[in-house]
């Protein structure tokens, strides 16, 4: 992985992903996650379901040029308007980051062709910016895509921060596969790429967005 894809999953990255819980927050809420034996298989779970399908158009994202029909595609396998609108509100604060990091024609660009692009778009673009490999922008997306929520239980339940690291650590292979099928996925038309559902985040994101309206939530998403 490449220093570009280091400084992009980066806690301390200032792209706003700090907010966002991943379904956690609301998984919590509902009683779904109560003890640490419980959190493994929610962050495997998202992994090969929202991760899987970020890690693909990340992967895409790399040196493409057809913006507008990639972030189309995105929204159209993307069903939850609350999901829609967590990964666009990432999408422009890691926009704004990156502009400051690496400032781009390519960048400039894709903001003229979508101004509130899509998060795993942005993260390969960026990538792509930076000489990295599309495998590299699919590794990073993959690994957000359980670090936030691994982060989020350590704030929300107070779960021993190593225990959480450890489950993460555990994960290794499974975000080496995520990788290496998006980096697959590279040059394939954004018609025919992969669509997992994940409709139980899904309906987790939009009982939280109803939630989030009528009482006070630490995270976003």
């Amino acid at each position: 992985m490449g220093i570009s894809a280091i400084l992009l999953t980066d806690s301390r990255f200032p792209g706003g992903g700090h907010v966002h819980s991943g379904g956690l927050e609301e998984a919590l809420s509902r009683g779904l996650i109560r003890e640490p034996e419980d959190l493994p298989g929610f962050l495997r779970g998202r992994l090969w379901t929202a991760g899987r399908l970020t890690a693909a158009f990340a992967a895409a994202a790399v040196g493409c040029r057809e913006w507008t029909r990639l972030d189309a595609e995105l929204d159209a396998r993307t069903p939850s308007p609350a999901q829609r609108e967590a990964s666009r509100a990432q999408g422009r604060g890691t926009a704004r980051a990156g502009r400051a990091a690496w400032p781009s024609p390519v960048l400039d660009q894709l903001l003229a062709a979508t101004p509130r692009p899509h998060h795993p778009i942005v993260i390969g673009a960026l990538t792509g910016i930076c000489g990295g490999a599309p495998r590299d922008a699919a590794l990073a997306v993959a690994y957000l895509a359980v670090s936030g929520p691994a982060s989020a239980a350590v704030r929300l339940l107070g779960f021993d921060p190593f225990t959480v690291n450890a489950m993460v650590a555990a994960l290794a292979s499974d975000l080496e596969a995520v990788a290496d099928e998006a980096a697959g996925h590279a040059a394939t038309d954004p018609a025919r790429l992969p669509s997992p559902g994940s409709p139980a985040l899904d309906l987790l994101a939009e009982a939280h967005r109803r939630r989030h309206e009528e009482e006070v939530r630490l995270f976003a998403s």
